[in-house]
């Protein structure tokens, strides 16, 4: 491969996370490869793959639903991921008091 001018190496990982549109994909355990060929590098991963939806709010915006309404950090993320936004949150876990 060498003489080709295809140089790899392994990479030390521990979690691989893909940011793709309204969604992640998280490779755990990975086994990653790191390959160099004519001036590009690309990445051969292998491990434990899992998807999850991609949150669209911040730890802010969850630390606010909590101070607004007392609710625990599960039930303010919970109230963020089913109504999409942080007022109508807040107005859902304040109906629930």
């Amino acid at each position: 491969m060498k003489q080709m001018g295809i140089n790899s190496e392994e990479v030390e990982a521990e979690e691989v996370i893909i940011k793709a549109k309204g969604k992640e994909i998280i490779i755990t355990d990975p086994q990653v490869t790191k390959i160099r060929m004519g001036g590009t590098e690309t990445f051969q991963i292998a491990g434990k793959i899992t998807e999850r939806t991609a949150e669209k709010f911040s730890q802010d915006d969850v630390n606010m639903v909590m101070k607004q309404t007392g609710a625990n950090e599960n039930e303010a993320r919970e109230a963020l991921k089913s109504e999409g936004d942080m007022a109508a949150a807040i107005m859902r876990l304040k109906k629930l008091q």
